[in-house]
């Protein structure tokens, strides 16, 4: 170890910092003893006898603190140092990380409104843990996808690619509630902590940590984790939040609504409730553009997320919710790229964190750093389906075809139904002419949803089969019962060579501020609109360089077709 390093050490032990506390301390310590102990006629020799006895603590503070550091989960021993502990701002995972799952756990409870609790308990250990040095924690969606499908711990290790699983079950009877929880080594096949607890429920977050503090003494880590300021100070609010929680991953336009109304319950009986207001922006940004216009929907997203932040601005969530706002409603690409920066840096294992942000880098044209975020996705959330479907789409914009296809068979696997979204590894077999595996696909989650998918259309459109593609267009709208985005149905119209009902589509996202519109212009499909300078001016004015942007695929925009006069 070098000096650098030696000194880099003690500061990170803390050494310096003990013994400038213990010199201070112990000198107004012996000037005390000095003053006082003489009033009482205590002999000289035992005030002497103390300050060097303090003088010999000195060296034994010192030596500790090296070994051990002082949370507020007790005193814990520190770890050797590994190199890279940090991560940089979009860096790969060091292969030096322990890694861990936390499932949901098993409701035991008799009634009919269960599992909402076990996950929440989940939840809550995967966010402490996702803040401890050098343990990498898969994402809450990717560990959830395993819930009732009673697969062997094994296989999740292998799917999450993690070393660790956290499974338990929990069982709540009026005001009592008993856990019992389990980590286990999965390549090992042996379990290096379980315990059971029994609480009042008004216990829980004390129990949580008590879990959290277990878990990471048995991984040999440790543990610094910020005083929870987001919690609830009402068990009733925080109960009700973890209802909300559990339905606004329902993706549903039914069960969003409902969670924003346990969400409001709960910031009625705590309107301070930092995470019930990020719940709030939460639902109310996947309720936009699918089911609600975005000028309406942004807006409400826009007042949740300041105010979770105003009361605890390390809620990442809402950092990512706010930043969203600033791209939708402002066409402030700047602001909202400091509101993604900023929210990485609270959380960087987030998958918001990382998932919207590198959509943003994607939509601006920012290739690498799109890549790297993507690729960090990726490894925190695995077996999501909506990561995996995201990247699909990316790579293929990217023209990064192995990839995009990679992605888009494990967004299948996890999710043959494709229940709530269109499959995007279809619109690759249409760009590879697979027509018929395309049509397959999109039929096949049609035939689930109900919605008709505009990728259908531009199938259809693709084989010159344009009376097709124009009726399921037409279908695809009244499918929604609702807000349809223009650029969407523009996708359509530029395929069938309608370019001035695309771009009168495409000005209407524009007024009425679509989400997706940023994609645009590095999106293959509006390549024959580049020469218009009407699409030139939209791309401008959302806050776009259009020669950057362009560039993202060149070659195929030189290869298309000319666009017809303006």
């Amino acid at each position: 170890m070098n000096a650098n390093t030696f000194f880099a050490e003690l500061k990170r032990r803390k050494v310096y910092s003990v013994a400038i506390a213990y010199v201070v301390g112990g000198w107004a310590l012996a000037q005390g003893l000095a003053q006082v102990l003489p009033v009482f006629d205590i002999p000289n020799w035992v005030v002497r006898l103390l300050v060097v006895l303090i003088v010999l603590g000195f060296p034994v503070a010192v030596t500790l603190s090296w070994f051990f550091d002082v949370t507020r989960y007790g005193i814990v021993r520190t770890p050797d140092r590994e190199p890279s502990q940090r991560i940089d701002h979009a860096d790969p995972y060091t292969s030096q990380e322990k890694s861990i799952a936390v499932l949901p756990f098993k409701d035991l409870s008799a009634g009919p409104e269960r599992d909402y609790l076990g996950e929440g308990i989940a939840e809550e250990i995967l966010t402490a843990l996702s803040k401890v040095d050098n343990l990498r924690v898969a994402a809450r969606r990717s560990s959830f996808w395993f819930k009732d499908r009673d697969a062997p711990l094994s296989e999740v290790a292998s799917k999450l690619n993690v070393e660790h699983v956290v499974e338990g079950s929990i069982r709540r009877d009026g005001n009592r509630i008993r856990v019992t929880a389990e980590l286990t080594e999965c390549c090992k096949g042996f379990t290096l902590w379980s315990e059971t607890f029994e609480r009042e429920f008004q216990g829980i977050f004390a129990l949580q940590d008590e879990i959290t503090c277990a878990i990471v003494d048995a991984l040999k880590l440790k543990l610094e984790i910020a005083p929870a300021t987001a919690r609830a100070h009402s068990m009733e609010a925080y109960d009700l939040y973890l209802r909300g929680l559990f339905l606004s991953d329902k993706s549903t336009e039914e069960s969003l609504r409902k969670s924003l109304e346990f969400f409001q319950s709960a910031l009625d009986k705590d309107p301070r409730f930092a995470r019930a207001w990020t719940g709030t922006a939460k639902s109310w940004l996947w309720l936009a553009d699918g089911y609600i216009e975005p000028l309406e929907a942004y807006s409400k997203v826009r007042e949740a997320a300041v105010n979770a932040i105003s009361i605890d601005d390390s809620e990442a969530e809402a950092h990512v919710y706010l930043a969203e706002t600033k791209r939708i409603l402002d066409w402030d690409l700047r602001g909202a790229e400091e509101e993604y920066v900023r929210a990485f840096e609270v959380d960087s294992n987030l998958t918001p964190s990382n998932y919207f942000i590198a959509a943003f880098y994607a939509a601006i044209g920012d290739r690498e750093k799109a890549l790297k975020y993507l690729s960090r996705t990726a490894k925190i959330d695995p077996a999501s389906l909506w990561v995996s479907n995201f990247a699909c789409e990316i790579y293929r914009y990217f023209g990064l075809i192995d990839e995009a296809m990679a992605a888009g068979e494990r967004a299948l696997q996890l999710d043959p139904t494709f229940a709530y979204g269109e499959p995007l590894l279809a619109a690759l077999y249409r760009e590879m002419g697979r027509f018929d595996d395309a049509i397959g696909l999109y039929k096949k989650s049609q035939a689930i949803s109900g919605r008709v998918p505009f990728g259908l259309a531009i199938t259809y459109g693709k084989m010159d089969q344009r009376d097709e593609a124009k009726e399921i267009l037409k279908a695809a709208c009244e499918s929604r019962r609702g807000y349809t985005p223009g650029d969407a149905i523009a996708h359509v119209h530029v395929v069938l060579d309608e370019h001035e009902d695309a771009m009168r589509e495409l000005q209407r996202a524009y007024e009425e501020h679509s989400s997706s519109l940023h994609f645009i212009g590095i999106a293959p499909e509006f390549v024959p609109l580049r020469t218009d300078k009407r699409f030139v001016s939209i791309v401008e004015r959302i806050g776009l360089n259009p020669q950057k942007v362009f560039a993202i695929n060149a070659r195929a925009a030189t290869a298309s077709p000319p666009a017809r006069a303006t």
